[in-house]
């Protein structure tokens, strides 16, 4: 790999298999395991694609993850290789010229594209099924174009962008495009961006502002990622599926006060009444000091009457 990436993907979830003494991912207990070590992890120290890859083995537990590392291997040396027929220099290039060489191997060579005809389907939230089907959503395809971005030693982060998942390349000395990952990783300019905003929106006065632009932590695009699953999960009325979802999103991110609240709020639909206590204890713990704190609490006691 190029841009100092020698590790291999899926290096750092090898070693973590290794000391449990298990591979592949043949359970999910295992699977949990692998994605709580990868949670511990500095945030730029989280690999995209091999977290998103674990993440997709909850659906497909004992799959061969190696598979798709490779393919994943082949995307990054195929944006070396396009770089250099693009005639540019792949370890310094203009952002547009980036965005070239990504769109050139993810959309002409290997085909991807977002999944317009059935967006809501699970699969395409799943980057297994993304990698075999060469659909998805635009937060799911987003991360096979910043593992390629990255691979090259390239500056790529996601967005905050409501609705849509788009990202950000990076030059060396801080020139900037956006791009589309959904739609063939077309350049977004101002009018674009303004155009799609008013459309995820459903707001015709709907205007950009400056959180619009603002990257986000390997984390949140994990989050993202799992929080498509778990409303797709939540209208299908697969509410036992939604909460493992809920439950990864916790792993991701622990101190996260309203994930333990929605957890709650979950379960006590569900008819869960400990296992809400817990959750809303938890969001009790990590929650400020506040009105919505103090009703948790109020409800707490209300199911701890109705347990005893």
């Amino acid at each position: 790999m190029r841009g100092g990436h020698s590790a291999l993907p899926g290096d750092g979830v090898q070693k973590c298999l290794k000391q449990e003494g298990k591979n592949p991912l043949a359970s999910v207990d295992t699977i949990k395991t692998v994605l709580a070590q990868i949670a511990a992890l500095a945030d730029d120290a989280i690999d995209v694609a091999e977290a998103a890859l674990v993440l997709a083995s909850f659906d497909h537990p004992a799959s061969d993850l190696q598979i798709y590392r490779e393919h994943l291997k082949a995307i990054g040396e195929g944006v070396y290789g396009a770089s250099v027929a693009l005639g540019f220099d792949p370890d310094n290039p203009a952002p547009e010229d980036m965005a070239k060489a990504l769109s050139k191997v993810l959309v002409d060579e290997f085909r991807y594209a977002g999944d317009e005809e059935t967006y809501d389907d699970l699969e395409n939230a799943n980057l297994m099924r993304v990698i075999e089907r060469r659909r998805g959503l635009p937060v799911s395809l987003g991360i096979l174009y910043i593992f390629a971005a990255r691979a090259q030693g390239w500056g790529a982060a996601g967005l905050n962008f409501p609705g849509h998942f788009l990202i950000r390349l990076e030059s060396r000395d801080g020139r900037r495009v956006i791009i589309d990952p959904f739609h063939g990783g077309r350049l977004m300019e101002t009018q674009s961006l303004r155009e799609l905003l008013k459309l995820v929106r459903q707001d015709a006065g709907a205007e950009l502002e400056s959180a619009h632009y603002k990257p986000v932590s390997n984390r949140d695009i994990m989050i993202r990622l799992q929080n498509n699953i778990k409303t797709r999960r939540m209208e299908l009325n697969e509410v036992d599926g939604a909460l493992e979802a809920l439950a990864s999103m916790q792993v991701l991110d622990p101190q996260n006060a309203g994930l333990w609240r929605e957890a709650g709020v979950m379960h006590m639909r569900q008819g869960h009444l400990k296992h809400a206590v817990e959750a809303f204890e938890g969001f009790i713990t990590r929650a400020p000091e506040g009105p919505d704190r103090r009703k948790i609490g109020q409800v707490v006691q209300e199911l701890r009457e109705r347990l005893h």
